[in-house]
């Protein structure tokens, strides 16, 4: 007795649509839109409009990197709990071959904040504290417009 059905071919993937035809057909927006953007992807474009305003006065920055992580670790040799507020940013100084960092902790950020606007403006602030660190310079330096609303 031959089965008329054939089986589904071994190795092929996943069902994309259900077996009427529908669900998901592909990406809800084209990638070049704005609505295509992760909120990491919007969050680094935001860190990068920062830098490349600060780059425009200050050229020594294309000599430090600058790192959008999650979250700040608090676990390594050194560090502890405390109850001091949540970093939102940090810096490295470059030792044994490694460039300095600045670092801005996205999620902490995100959570500060409610619209985009708002949210640039406190990336911005991060970004020149934290370069004012690593400068030793003080904010007002690195931006004359640091403390505007």
């Amino acid at each position: 007795m031959e089965n008329p059905v054939t089986p589904r071919a071994a190795g092929r993937g996943p069902r994309r649509r259900d077996r009427h035809g529908r669900g998901m057909r592909g990406p809800i927006a084209p990638p070049q839109v704005p609505l295509a953007a992760s909120r990491a992807e919007a969050f680094a474009d935001l860190v990068q409009d920062s830098v490349e305003r600060l780059e425009r006065r200050w050229p020594q920055l294309a000599d430090i990197d600058f790192l959008v992580l999650e979250v700040p670790r608090l676990d390594g040799p050194g560090r502890a709990w405390s109850d001091e507020a949540v970093p939102l940013g940090g810096t490295a100084p470059a030792r044994d071959g490694r460039r300095a960092r600045v670092v801005v902790y996205r999620r902490p950020v995100e959570i500060r904040t409610k619209g985009r606007d708002e949210r640039a403006a406190l990336v911005h602030e991060v970004v020149v504290e934290q370069v004012a660190e690593l400068l030793g310079l003080t904010p007002e330096t690195v931006d004359p417009r640091y403390d505007e609303d």
